[in-house]
């Protein structure tokens, strides 16, 4: 098939190089001109595992095209997929503008029959919008479809996710559009979910909402945990261990961040609210989730209760390992909240460290883990890079002026660091040096 992409942020630029890699011809389209020649060089703006090569692979044999040239790709494709950036303000409302915009270029160049193609995560309804601005703007009265197809790439797997989707959902308002879509995915073998669009549309927020709720209520569980000396990575297992559950994401620690779940629960709950449902359930996970960086950084003031010149190494900078992703990074907020108190930070993080230069200009950047925990006061892990696992700890240790750990990803055993010689501080551990908080 012939495909128009539009959009190169992490999930048009996956899509697009993925549906090459299946044999159809893809033209990606951005209006950054920047970006488009240096795709065409085969340098990328993003950090995603395998993706290299696949754009290298097809862009060489001559499937995968970048292009500012909207109107002839929108000319060229059978199909067209809108994936813009769909950012959300403080009150959780969308900003559609981007979508608004591409839908009206749609129109302008349309010369022929198109399935315009929701990617982008978008709040219910989006495809009505889409569908009367095309109607507007189209001149010449070509017929056309509306489908959402929301995507479910993780940050750092998002390639193979892409292709080993463990569902692929179309929301359609014809079945014939359906299955034309079906048709594309086809080779890929996943199990394909057809309903209306509006079901499609919430699939998504409804998604990542249900596994932020996960991550929160383990977060609380942790809470509970310090509070009767359990261990809250035992109590993960053992709930997670019914199938009905299920041990994914049950994970405590710092929270969530990046791009998707903050983004989509704030908008699933916006929506809930413009519709007259007051959604608490959601209010809670978010709350939970933003006193996840207070809690951790009481620890250290705790045990530093005077900061101003203490050295801290910061073991990943990015919102989750194997991206270069520093959205709503959790390092930013624990990092900013240190240097408030007259902290120096040396960080270091495999990929993200460009990334996160924009945004943390004034701290130490390593090029290894060692040099940055080398006469630090403590190591605080933020990350969960597999690499971090397996540090020569008693190497690092012997470098540290303080043998001291400050675990927000709960990565490290808590027991086997103290038998090292490490004051360890986890979140919900059972053998972390928690120290009770003044007046409790």
């Amino acid at each position: 098939m012939n495909i128009c992409v539009i959009g190169t942020g992490y999930v048009g630029l996956v899509t697009g190089t993925v549906f090459a890699e299946l044999g159809n011809e893809v033209v990606c389209v951005d209006n950054v001109a920047e970006k488009i020649e240096n795709l065409n060089r085969r340098k990328l703006p993003i950090y995603e595992p395998g993706l290299q090569e696949l754009v290298e692979r097809n862009h060489n044999e001559g499937r995968l095209k970048f292009s500012t040239d909207a109107k002839s790709a929108v000319e060229f494709s059978e199909i067209i997929f809108i994936c813009v950036g769909t950012p959300s303000s403080d009150s959780g409302e969308t900003d559609l503008s981007a979508v608004e915009a591409v839908a009206k270029l749609i129109a302008k160049h349309m010369n022929g029959y198109k399935i315009v193609v929701n990617k982008s995560t978008v709040p219910v309804g989006t495809g009505d919008l889409v569908r009367n601005i095309i109607n507007k703007h189209c001149v010449d009265g070509h017929k056309f479809d509306v489908v959402s197809n929301p995507e479910f790439l993780r940050e750092g797997q998002a390639v193979n996710d892409a292709l080993n989707p463990d569902r692929i959902i179309i929301g359609a308002s014809e079945k014939q559009v359906a299955y034309r879509l079906l048709e594309l995915y086809s080779s890929l073998q996943a199990p394909m979910i057809i309903t209306d669009v509006y079901s499609a549309e919430i699939i998504k927020y409804a998604s990542n909402s249900f596994l932020a709720m996960k991550i929160s209520f383990i977060n609380a569980v942790a809470d509970l945990c310090e509070m009767v000396g359990a261990d809250v990575e035992d109590v993960a297992n053992g709930v997670g261990r019914d199938p009905r559950i299920g041990v994914d994401f049950l994970n405590s620690g710092l929270g969530f961040g990046g791009s998707c779940f903050p983004k989509d629960v704030k908008s699933l709950l916006h929506t809930s609210g413009k519709l007259g449902y007051d959604f608490n359930l959601l209010k809670n996970v978010l709350e939970i989730n933003e006193g996840r960086v207070d809690r951790f950084t009481s620890l250290i003031r705790r045990r530093f209760p005077d900061m101003k010149g203490k050295t801290f190494a910061v073991l990943g900078l990015a919102f989750k390992p194997n991206t270069d992703d520093m959205r709503d990074a959790k390092s930013v907020e624990v990092i900013n909240d240190l240097l408030k108190g007259g902290a120096v930070i040396r960080a270091f993080d495999p990929v993200a460290m460009p990334a996160a230069q924009k945004v943390l200009p004034s701290i130490t950047y390593c090029q290894t883990a060692y040099e940055a925990c080398n006469g630090a006061d403590a190591l605080l892990l933020i990350t969960e890079w597999r690499e971090f696992k397996l540090l020569n700890l008693e190497k690092i240790k012997q470098t540290m002026k303080n043998p001291v750990i400050f675990d927000g990803r709960n990565m490290y055993n808590p027991e086997r660091k103290k038998r090292l010689g490490f004051e360890y501080f986890g979140l919900g551990r059972k053998f972390s040096n928690h120290m009770p908080e003044k007046g409790k």
